[in-house]
């Protein structure tokens, strides 16, 4: 004979345990995405990185204290930190990446058939023309204002000039020599001291790349050693420790 009161207190049980193993598998869950072992990572997408593996530039990691057993799970007391480890720029490109800022700068003028330029005739230090419209060559120290730096001069909206010829006077100094494509228009502008608005820095890298062969020259040696030794400075700041704390 059935025993009714058997099977409904067998199916309350089995009932029981079932919501119990369901609950379980849902802390697990929602402990794996929150809970980590001491000293662990978690950074976004939640995937873990386990203690003493390299950390990744440019992720964003969350820090969390661990659980231990039998303490029960309260989300709204834990606290949680965030770090995020900064992508290292390679110092020979760090005036590539410098953001650009407004100052007064000394400028002078120079034209292509000067008696110290006319050996080189309309062609800069790139081996390309001297350009003279809405952009315009410029020449300065390579180790202050690199290759390919743009500026525009303040009252001259439509102008931009860029850094692509350099002379032996303009080393050391922060001199910036626009170019003019005739004696006239170099003797009128004189000596000016003008607001400039860096647009865009340019590349120590390409700098050293067109030097290399020409250091037979003392200025542009110069300029190479001032390059390597701002590329030293920015190193050495970019190696210095950066202090990181987090109270669990």
């Amino acid at each position: 004979m059935v025993n009714f009161k058997q099977i409904k207190t067998i199916t309350m049980k089995v009932t029981l345990l079932l919501c119990w193993v369901s609950s379980i598998s849902m802390a697990l869950s929602v402990l794996s995405s929150c809970a980590l072992p001491q000293g662990g990572f978690l950074k976004k997408g939640g995937v873990t990185a386990a203690k003493g593996s390299p950390l990744q530039p440019g992720v964003r990691y969350e820090v969390r204290k661990a659980l231990q057993a039998g303490v029960p799970f309260r989300p709204q007391e834990m606290k949680r930190y965030f770090f995020v480890i900064e992508t290292p720029r390679p110092p020979m490109m760090a005036a590539a990446n410098a953001k650009a800022g407004q100052m007064t700068v000394r400028t002078t003028a120079y034209c292509h058939d000067e008696s110290d330029h006319i050996v080189y005739g309309r062609k800069n230090a790139l081996g390309t023309d001297l350009k003279f419209g809405s952009v315009r060559s410029a020449a300065a120290d390579w180790s202050r204002y690199p290759v390919g730096t743009r500026f525009r001069i303040a009252g001259q909206p439509d102008v931009v000039y860029e850094v692509d010829d350099y002379g032996s006077a303009l080393v050391g100094t922060g001199t910036i020599d626009l170019y003019k494509p005739t004696q006239g228009m170099m003797n009128q502008w004189g000596v000016r001291h003008v607001d400039i608005e860096v647009l865009q820095w340019g590349s120590y890298e390409r700098s050293m790349e067109i030097m290399r062969d020409r250091v037979r020259w003392p200025h542009v040696r110069r300029m190479v050693s001032d390059i390597e030794s701002n590329v030293m400075q920015a190193t050495m700041k970019s190696l210095k420790p950066q202090p990181l704390a987090a109270a669990l």
